[in-house]
């Protein structure tokens, strides 16, 4: 064990002689690495996609795709004009402002031209049975005038057309635009801006609301340009914490050279990664806006440890040169090895197999990573030219000798209190994992949990969801067809729609259903005079050629020649489980159904890809974990060599794991993509507080001390300041409790408590657990000790204090 111990301390002390003798050097080039960078940061652009939050992997997604060139609906917009004049919708201004609102959708750059869909677009018709046979035509006359006439016209061939609770409200007080918008803009080739189809769509609310019309507005991209909106919120809260982190740092230091210092190194990591991505070709989704601020925080712990480490031997007299020698040689290794834990952190989230998630996890993984050069190599550099204000050396040396709080906890390093720690452990692990049971996958409430429930955006989906019998809660069940040429002509297809239609219409949770065999039964019955006793599948060709109207493509639920069909199944909402139950009893119901011409595949809509992602996250929370901690246990095992070390660093998180999954079950905070990385950033980030802790007390037994002393030493040069960067990160991140984006509230309030439960867990739990695993036998020693750390400093070698002399 000797030989690789000493290689790494050699490996540690070479490397920061190195970095004081060439120190000036190293510091022109950090300082030109952020100016290029810097500037760079300038070009970096938001990237929302809607296909970048399907799991394009899973078997739903796969069917979704491989149909999407057939049918669309998933990357939907709903824009509702609302009449709150007196009487109807059937008056001449709003018929007029329905038409001027479906030509500015029409027109809207990345709109898929063909599925807009409105009472004056050509593709919603009428049918109607007269003496001389069939006769359609669409719903609103050409030339409409908007005389009285054409009114009455109008609302008898609506009544006619079946749009009433589809395009028409129930209650004919609104009607809607429909239209889909396509991934890529094909008139200019390149991904579609949704920032600005939103602003459009703000710009048809703002230009037809007036004291009769109200516009409602919902859809992805209309999300997307609400949190978009939301991002400026963000960068206040981001000014809010950084001014309280600031304080905060010149409370605990009492110098405010430091505390600028350690606020501009936990800055430049983020203005690197923000000046690398537009150098990569990547660009930051809304959804992971909130990266750059887990960075920063990351970066003042870290920052706050090395200036730590160098303020107590400056206070201890040495020079700057050689106190920024020694923290380096004490940090390096301990705040590499939490960095990986971070960047570990970070990366396991990437086994979600959703694109947006993969991205969320190489952005963050670069941030950290660059933190080992800004934080490790640049801060000491930083420190070295640095001289402590005399106040800040007065305020440090009066505090110096004996910490009575921590003294006082340190009899928790001793077995009978110990057991005091492990009752009221094991009795909060029990309640967390009582309640942790009721933790839901998927989102929780109705409306777009990534907003608040007063917020524009939901108060419009609740208007559209009471007025209409479709909602944008929509899931596609495709059928494909094998072997039969006209499938809306065969029997046993139309019986099999028809009964799947008739089923799925009885499970809880379902609004409403659409399907080709529902729309051919009522042509059918239409055109025996109205009589519901034809209102049924025929059993032969020639009774189903009857339907025919129902067979059209243009009603967007079959393929010409009718090889392909979808089935609209709207549901009341989207919450987690909600969306499971309608997808296990649809399962169920297929199940029954499936022949080997027939084939029913599942599923598209909205609500397929949210089944696809909740299915995604509930497969990876387990597998994520397991990998998390088994990769931080081998980190832990390989650096302090003990399995005792693994133990005393792991159980802490893992109870803390299990009662954050208890506080969002609390909250009603479902788990999904966006509160998954929570657990992953929380165990990262907290196993900081151990590994710092841990290598303390490994270090001052080593030199003889018991563990109670050993301890009460960790806590006086690492606790105090872990303590300090977990209450500032906490405080900072539960500013965002009073964002106007729920997600950010939510994530805001789980990192507060991950950051803050982690620490009392590394400070109270560690210790009581190390006095039992440790009894009657010495702590393993560290095999990243340093043989030189254990003189108490880091003399400089003589060419180095020469130089610097």
């Amino acid at each position: 064990m000797n030989a690789p111990q000493s290689s790494i301390n050699r490996m540690v002390e070479r490397t920061a002689d190195l970095l004081i003798r060439w120190r000036k050097g190293l510091l022109a080039l950090f300082v030109l690495l952020t100016l290029a960078l810097g500037y760079s940061a300038t070009h970096t652009q938001l990237d929302p996609g809607f296909n970048k939050q399907i799991p394009v992997r899973n078997a739903f997604m796969v069917n979704f795709l491989n149909f999407s060139q057939y049918f669309t609906g998933a990357n939907r917009f709903l824009v509702s004009v609302n009449w709150k004049g007196e009487g109807d919708i059937y008056n001449r201004e709003f018929l007029e402002t329905l038409n001027k609102v479906t030509d500015d959708v029409f027109f809207i750059n990345g709109v898929s031209r063909s599925s807009v869909t409105s009472l004056f677009t050509a593709n919603v018709r009428y049918i109607e049975i007269t003496e001389d046979g069939f006769f359609g035509d669409v719903v609103v006359p050409p030339r409409f005038t908007g005389s009285t006439d054409d009114l009455g016209q109008v609302r008898s061939n609506v009544a006619r057309s079946g749009q009433v609770g589809r395009l028409v409200a129930n209650d004919l007080k609104s009607s809607m635009v429909r239209a889909d918008l396509q991934d890529m803009d094909p008139q200019t080739g390149k991904p579609v801006s949704y920032a600005e189809v939103a602003q459009r769509l703000e710009d048809i609310r703002a230009k037809y609301s007036n004291d009769n019309i109200e516009i409602n507005i919902v859809g992805f991209a209309k999300l997307v340009g609400d949190v978009v909106d939301g991002l400026n919120t963000v960068i206040g809260f981001f000014v809010i914490a950084f001014v309280i982190t600031g304080l905060l740092l010149w409370l605990y230091s009492r110098s405010w050279r430091l505390t600028v210092v350690a606020l501009v190194v936990a800055l430049l990591p983020v203005v690197w990664l923000l000046g690398l991505l537009p150098l990569l070709g990547l660009g930051i989704d809304p959804m992971s806006i909130l990266v750059p601020f887990l960075i920063f925080s990351i970066g003042v712990s870290h920052a706050v440890q090395m200036t730590n480490a160098w303020k107590q031997d400056v206070l201890a007299g040495s020079p700057s040169v050689e106190a920024a020698h020694s923290a380096f040689c004490k940090i390096f290794i301990p705040g590499s090895l939490a960095l990986l834990m971070n960047a570990l952190g970070f990366g396991v989230i990437m086994l979600i197999d959703i694109p947006i998630v993969h991205e969320l996890g190489v952005t963050a993984c670069i941030g950290v990573m660059l933190m080992i050069i800004t934080n490790k190599l640049m801060l000491p550099i930083i420190l070295s030219y640095l001289n402590l204000e005399r106040s800040a050396m007065a305020k440090g040396l009066q505090a110096r000798g004996k910490h009575q709080l921590w003294w006082k906890l340190s009899a928790l390093a001793e077995p009978k209190p110990a057991l005091a720690v492990f009752a009221i452990s094991l009795l909060l692990l029990g309640l967390g994992a009582y309640k942790a049971r009721d933790l839901a996958v998927g989102d929780i409430g109705v409306g777009a949990p990534e907003l608040r429930a007063d917020s524009r955006y939901n108060q419009d989906n609740q208007k559209i969801i009471n007025s209409y019998s479709i909602g944008l809660d929509v899931m596609s069940v495709f059928v494909q067809l094998n072997g039969i040429e006209e499938g809306c002509l065969a029997p046993q297809v139309m019986r099999a729609v028809e009964s799947f239609d008739f089923q799925v219409r009885s499970v809880e949770g379902v609004q409403s259903v659409q399907s080709v065999a529902g729309m051919g039964k009522n042509v059918i019955a239409g055109n025996n005079e109205g009589n519901p006793r034809w209102s049924a599948i025929p059993g032969s060709e020639r009774g189903l050629s009857q339907g025919a109207r129902a067979y059209m493509p243009d009603d967007g639920l079959v393929t010409e020649g009718c090889q392909r069909m979808q089935i609209l199944v709207f549901l009341t909402d989207h919450e987690g489980p909600t969306v499971a139950h309608v997808v296990n009893e649809t399962q169920r119901i297929i199940a029954g159904l499936q022949t080997p011409e027939v084939q029913f595949l599942m599923a598209g809509g909205n609500v397929g890809v949210m089944a696809a992602s909740n299915e995604a996250v509930k497969q990876a929370e387990v597998v994520m974990l397991a990998a998390l901690f088994g990769s931080v246990a081998l980190f832990c095992w390989m650096t302090f060599g003990s399995l005792r070390a693994v133990l005393c660093i792991l159980v802490p998180l893992a109870i803390v794991a299990i009662l954050c999954n208890a506080l969002m079950a609390t909250l009603g905070i479902g788990l999904k993509v966006a509160t998954l990385p929570v657990m992953a950033l929380g165990v990262g980030v907290g196993v900081d507080y151990g590994i710092y802790l841990y290598e303390r007390i490994q270090h001052e037994m080593a030199d003889g001390k018991d563990l109670r002393n050993a301890f009460y030493l960790a806590m006086c040069q690492r606790g105090t300041a872990a303590v300090f960067t977990a209450l500032t990160m906490s405080i900072g991140v539960c500013t965002w409790a009073f964002a106007p984006l729920k997600f950010q509230a939510d994530m805001g309030i789980l990192l507060s408590f991950m950051f803050l439960v982690n620490v009392l867990g590394a400070i109270f739990l560690l210790p009581a657990l190390a006095a039992w695993f440790n009894l009657g036998r010495p702590l393993v020693k560290s095999r990243v000790h340093c043989a030189a750390a254990s003189a108490g400093h880091y003399p400089l070698k003589q060419s180095v204090a020469a130089k610097d002399a």
